[in-house]
């Protein structure tokens, strides 16, 4: 099956996932910590990670699966088709604003990246596609995003980094034009597609990164850890992305 098939297959599968969450607004949330008291999962997290894990294992049995739960969250190893799971990145917004959400999943064959999916559910921005495809937004290819430096734009943040001043990031926070934190990675990840933020730094794990990474590698920004090294789809890494320009005066000034 070609790539554009698989997305049209996949698509379908995150906006059904996307309207079960709506849908769960109506009922009691269970919800739990791992953590800590403000690393929270719900009962819809996991309904949504074996849902889609289900429609993936119906298209392809000989998949592997590296999902945020349910104890899926590692892999001894990448080869073959794997496909990265985030079911609702932004659990505490989903919790508490219900809206600032993302469904993620991403499709890698053999270690490389192919397919990226973002879903921001309540607002209805779906970016999909890959390096072979080209991106997409609800359908209407995505134009790469101008390459402007750190000064001319936003950049997104992980609050406790940004309070701690981690790897420099209030100097970096400085020189941007403003500093936004929105809790979900998806949500930051898209905002870098469309070019509404010029660079993101945070700590995340695969299926934080992996989705969007995959679509902003293929409109031309930059991913690696925060000191230039390449991301390795096995743990939690501080995570640097942006504009060539803005990614390397990050890289710098996280380094000095």
């Amino acid at each position: 099956m070609n790539q554009l098939a698989i997305i049209e297959e996949v698509k379908g599968w995150v906006y059904e996932a996307g309207e079960k969450i709506k849908a769960s607004f109506d009922e009691q949330l269970e919800i739990d910590t791992k953590s800590g008291r403000t690393d929270l999962v719900t009962d819809m997290d996991k309904a949504t990670q074996d849902f889609l894990i289900e429609k993936i294992m119906a298209f392809d049995p000989s998949a592997k699966i590296l999902g945020e739960e349910n104890g899926q969250d590692h892999l001894q190893d990448v080869s073959g088709r794997v496909f990265i799971i985030d079911p609702i990145d932004g659990t505490m917004n989903f919790v508490l604003e219900q809206e600032n959400f993302c469904i993620m999943l991403a499709l890698y064959e053999d270690g490389v990246s192919q397919l990226g999916f973002v879903y921001n559910v309540m607002k209805d921005e779906f970016l999909y596609g890959g390096k072979e495809t080209g991106v997409f937004c609800n359908g209407k290819p995505v134009t790469p995003p101008v390459n402007k430096s750190l000064s001319e734009g936003l950049v997104g943040m992980n609050q406790v980094m940004f309070q701690r001043n981690d790897w420099h990031t209030q100097e970096i926070g400085k020189i941007a034009m403003g500093v936004r934190m929105t809790g979900c990675a998806g949500y930051e990840l898209i905002d870098l597609a469309i070019g509404r933020r010029v660079a993101y730094i945070s700590r995340l794990a695969p299926w934080d990164y992996a989705p969007g990474g995959v679509l902003i590698e293929a409109l031309g920004l930059t991913m690696s850890t925060i000191d230039g090294r390449a991301l390795g789809l096995e743990e939690r890494e501080i995570f640097l992305a942006g504009t060539q320009k803005a990614y390397d005066e990050c890289l710098e000034i996280a380094n000095s």
